[in-house]
């Protein structure tokens, strides 16, 4: 599906559960000097305007990062610290999305690799993303995912977030990152997921939950006060890093 475009939800509560947890898994990634690959399946345009008219419209960032970003106690968080960072370097209002999130956390020695099959959102991280380290890809992300693994260098982690528009995404998504272990046994895999009041994502997540998957965490949170829509945000990672559970659990108390 080619309809969905974030910046009408960039910078809601999900936006925050996701990019504050890559924010640590990528922190802890880079504590060795071994470089590593970054890859994506559905990179988006990289960063957002929250004051454009499409951010303004569902003013969903004003429950999420816009909101927490004001609780002085979380300003030091790598991701708030990052998100602060950016606005500096780039203009008020910018929100980063996981791609520019990675390019801004990786090193000169790491690889990123960005797929994204909307055209237009395609065009905006071309005209963002063209750095040395960086490769982009007008591409399906699960076809792209699977044959750019195992990447080279071999270490590294593969970021999965899709819209979710059609109902048998769930599966999909499953059975991807199923087929992609078997290919990159010591590949991070990280899946974000809605939580909706139709529970959609229970059979995936069973699946993969009972798939003996190594090191396997999970985030599930839900939103206060939300009743309708997606009322909740899950994160799963394969590989986990060592010794980031701790800080991964932490970010489920902001909600």
């Amino acid at each position: 599906m080619l309809s969905y475009q974030h910046i009408y939800h960039a910078g809601n509560p999900a936006d925050v559960h996701k990019h504050a947890s890559l924010c640590v898994v990528l922190q802890h990634l880079t504590q060795k000097d071994k470089p590593l690959t970054y890859l994506e399946t559905h990179a988006g345009r990289g960063v957002y305007d929250l004051s454009c008219a499409e951010a303004l419209k569902t003013r969903e960032a004003e429950k999420g990062f816009l909101k927490l970003k004001k609780q002085k106690e979380l300003k030091d968080h790598i991701y708030f610290a990052l998100q602060d960072r950016i606005e500096k370097e780039i203009g008020a209002n910018i929100y980063a999305g996981s791609a520019f999130i990675a390019e801004a956390l990786l090193r000169a020695s790491d690889t990123l690799h960005l797929m994204e099959l909307h055209p237009q959102e395609y065009q905006a991280l071309y005209r963002l993303m063209r750095y040395p380290n960086t490769h982009l890809h007008h591409r399906d992300g699960y076809e792209g995912g699977l044959a750019l693994c195992p990447p080279q260098p071999r270490r590294g982690i593969l970021v999965i977030d899709p819209s979710y528009e059609v109902k048998t995404e769930y599966d999909k998504v499953a059975n991807f990152l199923l087929k992609l272990h078997k290919k990159w046994a010591e590949g991070v895999l990280f899946l974000w997921y809605p939580v909706l009041n139709e529970a959609l994502h229970r059979p995936m997540v069973e699946k993969l939950l009972t798939a003996g998957f190594p090191k396997l965490y999970q985030s599930e949170i839900r939103f206060p006060d939300v009743k309708e829509g997606m009322i909740g945000s899950g994160v799963i990672v394969i590989n986990t890093p060592y010794q980031s559970e701790k800080e991964l659990n932490e970010i489920k108390k902001w909600f």
